[in-house]
């Protein structure tokens, strides 16, 4: 585990304008070794053969066609309306439009 010092906790935390005390010091110590112990590790990774990648896994599109159909329902909703018209929605005129 990376030996970090309590002042130099409490230093990182003056840098980044954060009132800990003492006993936050305390807790965050060994967090912050074990999470600079993790960057070590994979800083130490030989990664030299392996390709850039944006995703691990290759991905193709696996949603059906955008294809406009009858859902076969408009009735339906249309009966539950407060007000319908032509087949569509009958709403209130809006921003003054004339009826």
């Amino acid at each position: 585990m990376t030996s970090l010092s309590r002042d130099e906790v409490a230093h990182v935390a003056r840098l980044a304008r954060l009132e800990l005390t003492d006993a936050q010091i305390d807790v965050f110590t060994p967090q912050l070794a074990a999470i600079l112990d993790h960057a070590a590790d994979v800083e130490a990774l030989q990664l030299d053969d392996v390709p850039p990648t944006a995703h691990p896994y290759p991905l193709a599109n696996v949603w059906r066609p955008d294809e406009p159909r009858d859902a076969g329902i408009r009735d339906a909703v249309l009966d539950q309306a407060p007000a319908a018209e032509d087949g569509m929605f009958r709403v209130p005129p809006v921003l003054g439009e004339a009826l």
